[in-house]
């Protein structure tokens, strides 16, 4: 990912970091603020979550995607090797 953030990726993190205050679906706001697909959206986020220009404009919110995503790999991995299914 690019050094310096584009205006999309930073409003993309601050929606981040305060999308629980919207009313309704996440799906949805994201939808009526960026007009995109989740999926798109999601595949953004992923990218942020990976770029030294997110980590410097937003540490602690970076840091915490890293943790969730890392969980749920971790999570997702355990299902999958776990044993009798």
């Amino acid at each position: 990912m690019e050094s310096i953030l584009s205006d999309r990726d930073r409003r993309v993190l601050e929606f981040e970091r305060v999308w629980w205050q919207h009313s309704g679906a996440k799906e949805q706001a994201v939808r009526d603020e960026f007009g995109l697909s989740p999926t798109r959206y999601y595949q953004i986020v992923a990218a942020l979550t990976d770029s030294s220009a997110a980590l410097t404009f937003d540490p602690m919110l970076i840091k915490r995607l890293q943790r969730v995503r890392d969980t749920r790999m971790a999570a997702r991995s355990a299902r999958l090797l776990s044993p009798g299914e």
